[in-house]
């Protein structure tokens, strides 16, 4: 399994940024993915995922604002940001075969990193 997270940069207060996640060595429509964020010193939060039926979940802080998306015959998953804050500023991970563990998501495999940096 490879996930490939991309689409990270810098972004003034108020601007919008797209990531995606390229996934490989599973069939993508299976599996629920998602989306989580860390910033150093600080625990991985979570952040939005998509089941395999297109139901879709966020953390309070980003409804309204994000939007993840799925486009299995690209093997893709998206994250649509708009109005980002500073306190968006993380590296934001891709990951699959999520699971609900009792009011928390896990992931059994995670993707690499990339970093949004929200700044004027």
């Amino acid at each position: 399994v490879q996930l490939q997270a991309s689409g990270g940069g810098l972004v003034q207060p108020g601007g919008s940024l797209r990531l995606s996640c390229s996934a490989s060595g599973f069939t993508l429509r299976d599996y629920a993915m998602g989306w989580f964020r860390q910033v150093p010193g600080k625990e991985r939060e979570f952040v939005a995922l998509i089941t395999s039926s297109y139901s879709a979940n966020y953390v309070d802080s980003v409804k309204g604002r994000f939007t993840i998306s799925r486009d299995n015959a690209k093997n893709t998953v998206y994250l649509q940001m708009n109005s980002l804050k500073p306190e968006d500023t993380a590296i934001y991970l891709c990951a699959s075969h999520l699971r609900d563990s009792g009011g928390s998501y896990t992931a059994r495999y995670w993707g690499q990193g990339t970093l949004v940096t929200v700044s004027s």
